[in-house]
């Protein structure tokens, strides 16, 4: 064989190696931390496999990754609420902007929404009325049946099972309807701040909208 036909076979096999190192799969080094140590393998043993590392290429010698140590279950948990709070925070606002729209389109002017508020505070209203002529109501039955029981201690006569399960019957109906009088008076305040509030949104959306 002649010199130039040796280095055309060696120039050909030179070329085929290449080829076949750049068709060869690229497998990966993976290098982490063990026991204060750097370790390095082509296998990742399962007690590493949580663990931070880099990951470099056999063919090119270069880092293609770097992958944080993963996260533990209370991580996990704790990133999922975050999640979750942010959603629902994303929720409220859009369904607030959808009210907003929806106000502005219901109600041509402002006396309008005053008109649907103002039924809603009439219910309240009554609603209050109702509960107060109640608690009255149940106010003096007890303090009947207490003045009865103490006339009864009085003249040092028992009082009855009856009349004191009375009492204690007449004595939860008046906690209950304070209690719900209690939070009717609640409504009614916030009713009030959610009107003026709904105003001044009201007046805002409308600026907005006649610039536009």
């Amino acid at each position: 064989m002649t010199f130039h036909a040796r280095l055309a076979a060696a120039t050909l096999l030179v070329m085929a190696t290449a080829a076949a190192a750049q068709n060869a799969p690229d497998r990966k080094v993976y290098c982490w931390d063990e026991g204060g140590r750097r370790v390095c393998g082509d296998a990742l043993p399962g007690s590493a496999v949580n663990a931070p590392r880099t990951e470099i290429s056999t063919r090119s010698g270069l880092t293609t990754a770097e992958l944080a140590r993963a996260p533990t279950a209370a991580e996990r948990s704790a990133a999922e609420a975050v999640q979750r709070e942010t959603r629902l925070a994303a929720e409220a606002e859009a369904a607030a902007r959808r009210r907003e729209l929806a106000m502005v389109e219901s109600y041509a002017t402002e006396t309008d929404l005053r008109r649907a508020y103002g039924e809603r505070i009439v219910l309240v209203e009554e609603a209050i009325k109702t509960s107060r002529m109640g608690v009255a109501n149940l106010r003096t039955s007890l303090l009947s049946q207490l003045r009865q029981a103490g006339e009864l201690e009085l003249h040092a006569q028992p009082v009855g099972k009856a009349l004191r399960d009375r009492i204690q019957s007449q004595r939860a109906d008046l906690l209950r309807q304070l209690a719900v009088l209690d939070q009717q008076l609640g409504d009614q305040a916030a009713l009030d701040g959610d009107l003026q509030a709904a105003l001044t949104r009201y007046r805002e959306l409308k600026q907005t909208a006649s610039r536009d």
